[in-house]
């Protein structure tokens, strides 16, 4: 199983798809004049403007949705991993495609908004949708609908519970040995497997509110306690910080693993961090509830700054001040070695180690049950992501138990993956994340030729913006089609300002409210 999987990642994961990901991201960056930088200002009003409807969700909690799938296992382990695989200089490259990624964030984020639907009571969008109203190609978005589903109800979730059950071993051992169906486990992981299932459970039958509601209390939290940390380690070593920086960026050109291996890993794993390129966060901005797409476009590029530039960032300056790990070379043998050699470069055993050198005795349980929120809520994010394609499919194929189907697989995956090995689950969910980055990125850089909907209404939001007057989208005036719940929402708008003869003033304003 391995050996296939490897295989496959070969394929995937070629230099073309790490190129392809740092060339959207440039590609659109110059399209939209660095609308990452321009607009910083404006992402962070954003952010606490506007609010849920019975529909949507805000887009605070779209954004929280978003991060929970970004903030997971990947600036934990994947940090260590890039390091540990990649050097010190793999850094950098996280660093590169988290800023060029921003754009492209924003340009995905915003076609979801744009194609957005009402299913079922509540909003529904993301690549599958624009792909099909914008390329025709409904086989296409079809293809990404399925990759989708298996790669995030499937695939990744086991490899965020791997990393719960790794984390919870090292900090309070592994506990008597039990004979399984699955081989011998420690009864820690199988305590871990349990706890996630039960939790997962009864949020996941709850539907996207629950999770919303959820995330947007314990993402907040679980980041800012994580970085409070890291920045005490940082502040007791600041004299270590400057060495530390030149070392990544020396390391990015002249790397110890090679050019190739530091760019490849600090892309794959930035790719996996902060989702842009992927479509997955464009699920969650489809769900929020904004005047203009644009918007939540801005809200969701400002998501990568928060994912990789500063939480990865703390990471990687953690397990880098403290030299709490090793790189390896690909030969065989370490370039590095300050740990001990079988110290899992893709596990939570780098982080562990930091902290724990600044902390002792803390270390391990901290990063433990702070690994265990990240990776809780980062599965919460794949259902709903997964949840969404079903949604998709079922508009014109309703194969009855479904959604159903999904959930039991979701759960088995995350029990699974908790007992396997880390290299498994980390090559699983590399596939999945190739896959769908592939069938995204080649999307909407097709899309761009076909009418740039997402810069159109960059630049009608610009204006509106500079006119200094309530935010207003309408498709038809900026020749976009398809869009038809904004064309929708525009005619029942309309349809409000006009109050019936002898209508009280009363009851426009109840009409209005109720628009």
């Amino acid at each position: 199983m391995q050996s296939l999987v490897d295989a496959l990642n070969g394929i995937v994961w070629s230099p073309v798809l790490v190129y392809l990901c740092l060339g959207a991201g440039l590609f659109y960056s110059i399209q939209t004049r660095f609308v990452q930088v321009r607009h910083f200002r404006e992402m962070w009003r954003l952010l606490f403007s506007g609010g849920a409807s019975k529909e949507g969700i805000s887009s605070f909690q779209a954004l929280a949705v978003s991060l929970s799938g970004r903030v997971g296992n990947g600036i934990i382990a994947g940090v260590a991993a890039a390091i540990g695989f990649g050097g010190p200089g793999a850094v950098f490259w996280m660093w590169v495609v988290a800023f060029l990624g921003a754009a492209t964030a924003y340009i995905e984020s915003t076609l979801a908004q744009i194609y957005k639907e009402e299913q079922d009571g509540q909003y529904r969008g993301g690549p599958a949708y624009y792909l099909e109203k914008l390329t025709g190609q409904k086989w296409y978005a079809w293809t990404f609908a399925i990759a989708t589903f298996i790669a995030c109800g499937l695939m990744l979730p086991g490899l965020q519970a791997n990393s719960i059950g790794n984390a919870f071993e090292t900090a309070f051992g592994t506990g008597p040995m039990i004979e399984t169906a699955l081989g011998t486990v420690s009864s820690a992981k199988i305590l871990a497997g349990a706890l996630v299932v039960l939790l997962l459970g009864f949020i996941i039958f709850g539907g996207v509110k629950r999770i919303a509601g959820f995330t947007q209390f314990v993402v907040p939290f679980m980041a800012l306690g994580y970085i409070l940390i890291a920045c005490i380690i940082i502040a007791l070593n600041i004299d270590k910080l400057p060495a530390v920086f030149m070392m990544i960026v020396n390391d990015a050109f002249s790397p110890m693993a090679g050019i190739g291996a530091a760019i490849g890993w600090g892309v794959k794993r930035g790719v996996y961090s902060n989702e842009a390129g992927q479509g997955t966060g464009a699920h969650a901005a489809a769900a929020a509830e904004v005047q203009h797409p644009a918007q939540q476009g801005l809200v969701q590029a400002f998501s990568v700054y928060v994912d990789t530039l500063f939480v990865c960032s703390a990471t990687a300056f953690m397990i880098l001040i403290t030299g709490a790990y090793n790189v390896h070379n690909p030969e065989g043998g370490f370039l590095v070695q300050n740990l001990n050699a079988d110290a899992i470069a893709g596990s939570p055993y780098f982080t562990q180690m930091a902290v724990d050198q600044i902390f002792p005795g803390l270390g391990q349980p901290f990063v433990a049950i702070a690994l265990f929120f990240f990776a809780f809520t980062t599965i919460l994010a794949y259902y709903y992501i997964a949840e969404t394609n079903v949604a998709y499919i079922r508009r014109t194929f309703r194969a009855p138990g479904l959604m159903g189907l999904l959930k039991v697989g979701l759960l088995a995956s995350a029990l699974y993956g908790t007992v396997k090995s880390a290299d498994l689950a980390w090559a699983l969910g590399d596939l999945g994340v190739g896959l769908m980055a592939w069938l995204n990125i080649v999307g909407i850089l097709v899309i761009f030729f076909l009418g740039r909907p997402a810069m159109r209404a960059l630049s009608d939001y610009e204006a509106q913006q500079a006119q200094g007057r309530d935010f207003v989208f309408n498709p038809k005036t900026l020749g976009i089609t398809g869009a038809t719940y904004w064309e929708d929402r525009l005619k029942a708008s309309q349809g409000a300002d006009i109050m019936p003869e002898g209508a009280p003033e009363a009851a426009l304003a109840d009409k209005r409210k109720d628009v």
